[in-house]
């Protein structure tokens, strides 16, 4: 009963659901206060600024352009994408090799008559149901 669960749990969809709800839920507002609290005025005192890129503005030709918000919706973008995968995909992709193992491949070898793929030990080719002898495989092997 637990392992149904557990792999219901680690099948690739349903992680991919979890993520998006936690990175928009979630995340987002985490993510964002630390970043307007903590490494914002961090990047500003690194280049000298106030900390708070929101009033940087240029003005071109009567045009105000406010790249100063655009620098801090950047910072939060990076910061949001870096927690995501280092608290959440990296952790899935570690459990997922360790507790769903991938199967080893089966080896393969062509149909004599259509040439599709089909496993050494197969007698009849599943795509033109052709008749085909077994691989012998060496005992011991």
């Amino acid at each position: 009963m637990l392992k149904g669960f557990r792999d219901f749990m680690m099948r690739g969809n349903v992680v991919d659901m979890a993520v998006g709800v936690v990175i928009g839920a979630a995340f987002t507002a985490v993510v964002t206060g630390f970043v307007s609290a903590f490494l914002t005025p961090l990047v500003g005192v690194v280049v000298g600024a106030a900390g708070d890129f929101s009033s940087y503005k240029a003005t071109v030709a009567g045009v105000t352009f406010p790249y100063g918000q655009f620098l801090n919706v950047l910072i939060a973008f990076v910061m949001t994408a870096a927690v995501l995968y280092f608290c959440v995909v990296l952790p899935i992709t570690k459990a997922t090799a360790k507790y769903l193992p991938k199967k080893p491949a089966t080896p393969k070898r062509p149909c004599p008559e259509c040439l599709t793929e089909i496993p050494e030990a197969a007698r009849r080719c599943s795509a033109c149901t052709a008749h085909v002898e077994p691989v012998a495989t060496p005992i011991g092997v």
